[in-house]
């Protein structure tokens, strides 16, 4: 059976995770140490990417060359817009990844990249822009597993970006952009290499803070993070059955 790969942007996203892992070992993938060992019954890789785009999509670049796990997992925190309903504390599920930042600034406003005409991937007859769909088995399950903890796991889309999104009136511009329901910075690289590997991809987070102007005192990361973990080790013992 085919491991499952868990990615997250930083340690203390992981933490709970590794600390879970039985037979636990370390090896060494593209300059980064990758944990190993079983969660749920199930073979499992968990990596720490480094935060952002570029760190998110070199580490799964380098993983995939070595490994060719079922499914990839990213998880971790995230900021939720307003106008999307969701709270801190609670548990989001991406049903597509958007790259909140490429794209083209006109005099008549921003444009996707499909005004320049170039995809950012084409593959089997498709061609992928800003936006790229999660898997839908994994989506599906995910809210199975939730439906029967009796948890509450928002879905919808997800935003990507270089630049946070550090007040209210960004936050709503995005919002209005995109339709998505919260932000983060390194979902939508680790979408598009999944799809250029062909392997099935699943992202959850939780929320630790609105977009809003800025006020860290709101925010809540040890919360999110506990229980992005706690779904996600809940996540794949189900799978691993």
């Amino acid at each position: 059976m085919k491991p499952v790969m868990v990615t997250a942007a930083t340690n203390q996203e992981l933490s709970l995770l590794v600390a879970a892992l039985e037979n636990k070992g370390v090896i060494i993938v593209g300059h980064r140490e990758v944990y190993e060992g079983l969660l749920g019954g199930r073979q499992s890789l968990l990596a720490v990417t480094g935060i952002g785009k570029a760190n998110a999509a070199s580490a799964l670049t380098a993983l995939l060359e070595n490994v060719v796990p079922e499914l990839v997992i990213n998880i971790g925190c995230a900021g939720a817009y307003e106008e999307g309903g969701l709270g801190v504390g609670e548990l989001a599920m991406a049903t597509e990844e958007v790259f909140g930042d490429e794209g083209v600034m006109t005099p008549d406003g921003w444009h996707s990249l499909e005004l320049i005409g170039i995809p950012v991937v084409s593959k089997n007859g498709e061609r992928f822009f800003n936006r790229f769909p999660l898997t839908r088995w994994a989506v599906d399950k995910a809210a199975q597993v939730a439906e029967m903890g009796k948890l509450t796991l928002h879905q919808g889309a997800f935003v990507t970006v270089s630049t946070v999104s550090g007040t209210a009136l960004r936050g709503f511009e995005m919002f209005r952009r995109f339709g998505g329901i919260c932000e983060n910075m390194e979902g939508a690289a680790v979408a598009q290499v999944a799809s250029i590997y062909g392997v099935d991809c699943l992202e959850i987070r939780a929320i630790s803070n609105l977009v809003e102007d800025r006020d860290l005192s709101r925010w809540n990361i040890p919360l999110a993070v506990e229980l992005v973990q706690k779904f996600t080790m809940q996540f794949i013992g189900a799978i691993g059955r």
